[in-house]
């Protein structure tokens, strides 16, 4: 058995309420703690950061540094064809060992409240991609 870390650990979900594999990844050497640093508490204060985000450049730097501190991967993307509503944007936090069932779910749904309250991030969000951004290869001309 691998000795605890020295951080406060996430309290564990109620037997059967959850498949996160907690108690597996706490017992691999090699695994990667940080999602257990996610505590009840700070998830509540996470999702209340992402339901106040500001622009889409606050939303990117939300995801990176959920990556880099929770090692949370969320992916969002738009449809291929056309958004009309904030359904054609999906909102995916990867599944990975020790990532709660609720907080998969929370997270997404916190952005997309935000998305409710500032419209125009979303609309910034499919303009990323769009026929008038700009490339990063592409030459500038004047």
């Amino acid at each position: 058995m691998s000795p605890l870390p020295l951080f406060p650990l996430r309290s564990e979900c109620p037997p059967g309420a959850c498949t996160c594999g907690r108690d597996a990844l706490l017992q691999d050497p090699q695994a990667d703690l940080r999602i257990m640093r996610l505590t009840r508490e700070d998830e509540k204060r996470l999702v209340q950061r992402l339901e106040n985000l500001s622009s889409l450049a606050d939303l990117r730097h939300m995801q990176q540094r959920m990556q880099l501190q929770l090692g949370l991967e969320l992916e969002i993307q738009t449809s291929a064809r056309e958004v009309r509503t904030l359904r054609g944007i999906t909102i995916l936090v990867l599944e990975r060992p020790g990532l709660c069932r609720k907080t998969r779910q929370a997270i997404p749904a916190a952005i997309k409240r935000s998305f409710e309250q500032r419209p125009e991030i979303a609309f910034e969000l499919l303009d990323e991609e769009s026929l008038f951004a700009p490339q990063a290869d592409a030459p500038v001309t004047r």
